[in-house]
């Protein structure tokens, strides 16, 4: 048998090994029969693979289901204990940590305030972290499937390179590599808004949905993007920058360096700043220290204030009828600290969307928000070690594949 028809059965395999492994994920507890049903596969393959998966302990029989007059079916689920991750959000000032299962219940939690912002002392920080957890939860590390860390900035994700960080300063820093050998565990890193994206997919509102964008809005603008069920990071991870779409070349400095950008007029830092513009001009009864004293004085009907909130409603809302114009997508998945805004900046953001719109595009995309956390931020994280487990080997990172066990290869 040559080397080539023995590469194609092994690709097979580890393709159905996913697409067992992700409609238990999916449909589960489910009968071996509906699944044969659902993906086309033999009952034989379907038998082979889910005692590969229960003998690794990623799935278990459960309660056997109803029966239609014969011996009632045993039932296949996922297995949350099969195997944790952890998920680190890396910000300017702190790490936040989860410890979750299988399924992203989130076991154990911690917070790290950053000291020294230099490479080393921050990757012994995150190594020091992730350790303490496990401690924590009581699980050896060999239980540990792997470490994700997302960060604001560019990131090619494939080569786990942190290309530029608008926080630290750094550029081209190998950050998973570093992390990694410190660990001795496989670790992805990407851009913070495309692990919650992951997140999305692979267990929230993007679940089945082949075409769809993730914005965050706090303390800067993000996206993710899924198109045709891929992840789409662009060239070199530099795919998403939504905050930086200029919006009006003449408009006020943006943190990038150009002027204009939609992050300029929509984040938490543009809003303060207008916000204390408004005080000096004498239009406001106080002053604005944070993005909360704005909000009191929007709430109290103070013109001003909410004048500045609905036009950064307005300018977002410009900028996502642009999304809507060239990706097309079904839904709109809005979140972050932002959003917690809620009426003051979104009820500006709809009709801005609806004059923009293509006509023949008005009403093919749902927008739905979300007021994530911290922990949502983790999860997102963990989300990029959990997505190499189910994707399909066609689209896994070749990271993935050198760092497999030869069972997890099925």
């Amino acid at each position: 048998m040559t080397s080539n028809t023995l590469g194609n059965r092994d690709l097979m395999r580890a393709m159905n090994r996913s697409i067992v492994l992700n409609i238990i994920k999916t449909h589960g507890p489910i009968a071996r029969a509906d699944m044969a049903r659902r993906t086309g596969l033999s009952p034989a393959t379907i038998t082979g693979i889910a005692a590969d998966l229960i003998e690794e302990g990623l799935i278990f029989e459960k309660e056997t289901g109803d029966s239609s007059g014969g011996r009632r079916p045993i039932l296949l689920a996922l297995n949350p204990e099969g195997g944790y991750v952890i998920g680190i959000k890396l910000t300017e000032n702190n790490l936040i940590g989860a410890l979750t299962d299988l399924k992203t219940n989130v076991l154990v939690k911690k917070v790290r305030q950053l000291g020294e912002r230099s490479v080393e002392p921050i990757v012994e920080s995150l190594a020091k972290l992730v350790l303490d957890m496990l401690l924590e939860a009581g699980l050896p590390k060999k239980k540990l499937l792997g470490v994700g860390i997302g960060l604001a900035g560019i990131v090619d994700f494939e080569r786990g390179l942190l290309l530029q960080s608008p926080f630290f300063g750094w550029e081209n820093i190998p950050l998973r590599d570093l992390v990694q050998e410190r660990l001795n565990v496989p670790v992805y890193i990407d851009n913070d808004v495309n692990t919650l994206t992951q997140a999305e997919k692979w267990f929230g509102s993007g679940q089945g949905i082949d075409n769809f964008l993730t914005i965050t809005i706090g303390r800067g603008v993000g996206m993710g993007i899924v198109v045709n069920g891929q992840f789409y990071r662009g060239f070199r991870g530099g795919a998403g920058e939504f905050g930086h779409l200029v919006i009006d070349e003449n408009g006020p400095q943006c943190e990038c360096g150009n002027r204009g950008c939609l992050e300029a007029f929509v984040s938490d830092p543009a809003l303060v700043r207008e916000g204390q513009a408004a005080f000096r001009e004498g239009v406001l009864p106080g002053p604005v220290e944070g993005i909360e004293d704005l909000v009191r004085f929007a709430q109290q009907d103070v013109p001003a204030a909410v004048e500045i909130f609905e036009r950064a409603g307005r300018v977002l809302g410009l900028g996502v009828a642009n999304l809507i114009n060239i990706f097309n997508p079904q839904r709109i998945i809005i979140g972050g600290e932002g959003v917690k805004l809620g009426s003051l900046l979104l009820n500006a953001m709809q009709p801005a969307m609806a004059c923009h719109i293509m006509p023949g595009l008005q009403g093919d995309t749902e927008i739905q928000l979300e007021p994530w956390g911290d922990d949502a931020w983790a999860r997102g994280a963990a989300s990029l070690v959990l997505r190499e487990l189910f994707e399909s080997p066609i689209h896994r990172s070749p990271a993935f594949e050198e760092k497999a066990s030869p069972q997890a290869a099925f």
